[in-house]
């Protein structure tokens, strides 16, 4: 069915949509803020689809729940292994140490006859966000560290885009199409000078007025903009030859606070 369903988005008759941890802790009753009964269809949806052996992922929309948390929980793990084994200094690449059969072996306790394997975290681990009480315990027991949870947590990625900064970026190109003429590359088309710096400066005067109009309507106040110039030329017959520009320009400044 996958290409008949193709046409139908190609066509703008069918929307895609995709499944998030968010649905499946709805279906385990984990979590109880959005729809419920559309989480619980979408899994339906979902498990029916075949493995390379022809069997569906799943019998069931609990069971397929739990697959994709109990995915969010070893992806999650994988990703604070990589952090910690890449300050430690080895030699071989932290995401190939994390999934090595001897770290894995030793984050699920296991034994063999005649050696003990043991791994983990060795610090503590703090989980923000409004998802953390329902993901961050599981991986506190899979890595054997403490997992803190500080009571406000689910605020803390609103604080963080409070006291954040907006930041937009403009870049344009003059270029030198021939002898004496630099063109300026615009939104509305080319514009052409005798002097690349008045070109370069015409088309840093645009670029600051988008970024600055981009930051404001993105919330940001105060703003700091910067421009940096990538020129580039060559040597011809002894002389320098403009050959281009390229300008960058940033805006950045504090989110505005609502009223």
């Amino acid at each position: 069915d996958q290409a008949a369903l193709a046409r139908l988005v190609a066509r703008g008759l069918v929307q895609v949509a995709g499944i998030t941890p968010s649905d499946a802790s709805h279906v385990l009753g984990r979590v109880a803020v959005w729809d419920g009964a559309a989480a619980d269809k979408a899994l339906r949806l979902v498990m029916r689809r075949r493995t390379g052996a022809g069997e569906m992922l799943a019998r069931e929309a609990q069971a397929m729940a739990q697959m994709i948390v109990d995915r969010l929980t070893q992806q999650t793990c994988l990703a604070l292994l990589e952090a910690a084994l890449a300050e430690e200094g080895f030699d071989a690449p932290p995401e190939t140490l994390a999934v090595h059969e001897l770290m894995q072996r030793g984050l699920a306790g296991g034994k063999t006859g005649l050696i003990r394997l043991q791994t983990g975290l060795a610090v503590d681990v703090v989980g923000l966000g409004a998802s953390a009480p329902s993901y961050y315990p599981a991986v506190g027991a899979r890595l054997g560290c403490r997992m803190i949870l500080p009571d406000h947590a689910g605020v803390a990625n609103a604080i963080g885009a409070v006291v954040g900064r907006v930041t937009m970026r403009r870049t344009g190109t003059v270029t030198s199409p021939g002898e004496g003429r630099f063109r300026v590359h615009l939104d509305t088309g080319p514009e052409d000078f005798t002097g690349s710096e008045p070109a370069m400066t015409h088309l840093e005067q645009v670029l600051r007025g988008a970024a600055e109009t981009a930051a404001r309507a993105a919330g940001a106040t105060d703003l700091r903009t910067t421009a940096t110039r990538d020129i580039r030329k060559a040597a011809v017959e002894n002389r320098e030859v403009f050959l281009e520009a390229v300008i960058t320009v940033e805006s950045s400044g504090r989110p505005r606070i609502a009223d």
